[in-house]
């Protein structure tokens, strides 16, 4: 009966300390900026094993903060959907960051093999070849990065890195056999595909004026209606046995297109209203949230588990990141392709996503879970510091050239702070 008090004692509290820690966090991430750009979601994450029952153990296990948290990760993967500008993955920069991504998936499964055999080497394969787009367009943004060919190539990978693995996870890791499951995912891009061709051609004016005239009301038709489009096709995923995620990451490209000829003012209030939402609300409690479950005892008490974390991060450099190197643009510098391929590397969101299904059906242990979420942390921490410091030296040489202005492009729009 003690137990069960405290236990309940340590999830009441997780409702105080997961807002202050989201608080604490970006705090945190401005204070160290002028030394070293470290992503938010780093200190979401090691502010969450902190308090949780790795640590301090001051917060436990919730099912309320569980939910807030799936609902967390189904915005995260919507704004991604939201805010892929899908001219910048078609042609050569789709078909080459495509082309890589496959090359990494069945490197990562033979590597995963010889690990942990059965679905857990697909689950391991999945994890090594994922992106964190997430995490790396609100880097490039703020070195103004967006606009280049070189930005354009980053972007492609973490599309093609987020989505692929969305696809891959729906047919290998799904409760239907694989034939069962590829028939399932063909129905659901079907039904897609559909949707998406429907609000490209079909006229938005009525929508767009209802949502102009509920900006400012409490109406708010358009967040209504966001929130509805994400609970509707993350429901048909479910109800398709296909992960949830690939139906929040559509929901957020048919939003994009629903939008696109809104006003240019009215929908940079409603992506901030979307912002405020995902990256102010759920998508902090998400990853504290992982942080909080995640077993750094796995690590500790076993030194070859842990001894996976420096090997998993070095696989991520080679299964992921040296493939997203042939996505660089034509006549890259060695510099601006190894920046590419750190960028490509870094990946956090699909790791927990994928690890999580893996442990939940014992398809691998929960110190290997343990070692690719760490391997995941670290790449965030590491990979993007020195990309970015690689792509700073190669601009500066190309400026000093003369040849500054190839890089041009249209700007891309706003991305989010955080994911």
């Amino acid at each position: 009966m003690a137990n069960t008090d405290e236990a309940m004692g340590a999830a009441n509290w997780g409702l105080v300390l997961i807002p202050i820690l989201a608080v604490l966090a970006p705090l945190l991430a401005r204070a160290l900026s002028p030394v070293v750009r470290i992503s938010i979601v780093v200190f979401e994450l090691i502010l969450g094993i902190l308090i949780g029952p790795s640590v301090l153990g001051w917060v436990g296990e919730s099912e309320f903060v569980e939910q807030l948290s799936d609902f967390g990760l189904a915005m995260l993967f919507f704004m991604a959907g939201n805010e892929i500008r899908l001219s910048a993955i078609r042609g050569r920069n789709g078909r080459r960051a495509s082309l890589g991504w496959l090359v990494g998936l069945l490197a990562g499964v033979a590597i995963g093999f010889l690990i942990e055999p059965g679905l857990g080497a697909v689950v391991i394969g999945i994890a090594l070849c994922s992106t964190a787009l997430g995490a790396i367009m609100p880097i490039l943004r703020d070195a103004g990065e967006l606009p280049t060919r070189f930005g354009g190539s980053a972007i492609a990978l973490g599309a093609v890195g987020e989505f692929g693995p969305l696809i891959a996870i729906s047919i290998f890791l799904g409760a239907s056999s694989l034939g069962a499951s590829t028939v399932v995912l063909g129905i659901f891009i079907l039904i897609a595909m559909t949707l998406l061709l429907l609000a490209a051609r079909i006229e938005h004016n009525s929508l767009h004026r209802l949502v102009t005239a509920t900006l400012h009301t409490s109406g708010q038709f358009a967040i209504r209606l966001v929130i509805f489009i994400v609970a509707a096709l993350v429901v048909l995923s479910i109800v398709l046995d296909l992960d949830m995620l690939l139906g929040a990451f559509v929901a957020g490209l048919l939003w994009q297109i629903m939008m696109r000829q809104a006003p240019e003012r009215d929908r940079a209030m409603v992506d901030s209203k979307l912002d405020a939402i995902a990256f102010g609300f759920l998508v902090p409690i998400f990853y504290i949230n992982t942080g909080v479950s995640f077993e750094l005892s796995a690590l500790t008490s076993d030194w070859s588990v842990a001894a996976l974390v420096p090997v998993f991060l070095v696989l991520l450099l080679i299964v992921r990141g040296v493939p997203s190197m042939f996505a660089a643009p034509k006549g890259s510098s060695k510099r601006e392709r190894a920046a590419l391929g750190l960028l490509g590397a870094t990946g956090l969101p699909i790791i927990v996503a994928v690890t999580a299904i893996g442990v939940d059906s014992d398809y691998i242990s929960s110190g290997i879970a343990a070692a690719l979420v760490g391997a995941g942390l670290l790449s965030v921490l590491i990979y993007p510091v020195i990309a970015m410091a690689l792509r700073g030296d190669a601009a500066e040489l190309k400026q000093h050239a003369g040849d500054d202005t190839a890089d041009d492009l249209p700007h891309e729009p706003h991305i989010a702070e955080e994911a």
